[in-house]
């Protein structure tokens, strides 16, 4: 049987999408200077490792957080904690890598991430677990069985890639309702449905360019969350979830994505001392994206420009060659194998600028 989820577009579901995609499309018109577009993922990554991992019990402040990542240090008496977010931040790079190159959402792609979130690799459950009260010992809930597991796995993905005609923030908070209803794995479930929650978001074009993270809200009301989450009164998946009404949780997870959106859309409207804006609405879309780049690197090749617009190398020359001719770009090394760019005097000394 196909995954068919049940629930309801109720009007405050209905103002939040209206809400998230008024957000969305101001954000791609307004121009956001390359380093105040570098400050805002840079927080934003951290902040989701930092969150996401919390829920999970992670013991490191946000700022030890950043210096294990940042600084490669490892917290005295907390080492499973500093390994547990370094692996999820790796499963982010790899999640950012796999985005670039436009690849279907799998089932691989899901036991990659899972992977190096547990830093090793795991099959799907071969047996019953269950969610347990830390305080009463209770089961809170009981999931699926492990027989039942791949199919229900399989019917998800091939859901995800069918929903066209489904809002795309509903078909993400979907998905991370149903990945830990399922909860394939004896352990990382939550972890792992929160990368595949943001990596959704992005790929469906409602990631704001990684400037945002749904799990900082979501750990700022976990009883929300997981009451969110608890969509049936019984424990056993059988008993009632797996046909459950899931209005309340689209509810909740549109209220928190209009939220985060809303914030982010303030920070961005935030202006350095040298205001870029005049520089910036020279520049075609393409041209601004490629700007990100340069806040991260000095010189870049062609390869990196189709890469990160996601065209062909060729493409990617041609455009490098158009940018030379529009004074957007400039030879760093005119050598054919080893050909590099950088920014005209005009760019390099606006981003130079705005980093002071």
């Amino acid at each position: 049987m196909a995954f068919d989820p049940k629930y309801t577009i109720t009007q405050n579901i209905l103002k939040n999408l209206t809400k998230i995609e008024a957000i969305k499309e101001a954000f791609k018109r307004n121009p956001v200077t390359p380093s105040l577009m570098a400050s805002l993922r840079s927080s934003a990554k951290m902040a989701s490792v930092h969150y996401s991992t919390k829920i999970e019990g992670n013991r490191l402040t946000l700022k030890q957080v950043e210096e294990t990542i940042l600084k490669q240090k490892v917290v005295p008496y907390k080492e499973r904690d500093s390994s547990e977010v370094k692996a999820y931040y790796k499963a982010m790079d790899y999640a950012e890598k796999y985005l670039k190159k436009n690849l279907n959402f799998s089932e691989n792609f899901i036991k990659r991430i899972h992977d190096i979130v547990e830093g090793f690799s795991a099959s799907y459950r071969d047996g019953q677990n269950a969610i347990y009260d830390n305080s009463s010992g209770n089961i809170v809930y009981m999931p699926p069985e492990a027989k039942d597991v791949p199919g229900l796995m399989a019917e998800l993905v091939d859901w995800v890639n069918k929903s066209d005609e489904i809002p795309c923030v509903i078909v993400a908070g979907l998905v991370h309702y149903q990945f830990v209803t399922i909860h394939p794995y004896y352990d990382g479930n939550g972890r792992t449905a929160r990368l595949m929650t943001s990596f959704l978001m992005r790929k469906f074009g409602y990631g704001l360019k990684g400037t945002y993270s749904l799990e900082e809200y979501y750990a700022n009301d976990l009883p929300g969350y997981y009451g969110a989450l608890n969509t049936h009164s019984h424990h056993n998946y059988y008993e009632g979830r797996e046909n459950a009404d899931l209005t309340g949780w689209i509810d909740y997870f549109t209220t928190g994505v209009a939220e985060v959106f809303e914030k982010i859309q303030n920070k961005a409207k935030q202006r350095p001392t040298v205001d870029l804006s005049s520089e910036m609405r020279k520049l075609d879309v393409k041209q601004r994206k490629i700007l990100e780049l340069f806040v991260e690197f000095k010189e870049i090749t062609s390869i990196q420009i189709a890469e990160y617009l996601n065209i062909s190398q060729q493409s990617g020359r041609l455009l490098a060659n158009q940018w030379i001719k529009d004074n957007f770009l400039k030879l760093a090394n005119s050598s054919k194998k080893a050909r590099k760019y950088c920014l005209s005097e005009e760019y390099e000394k606006s981003i130079s600028e705005n980093s002071r």
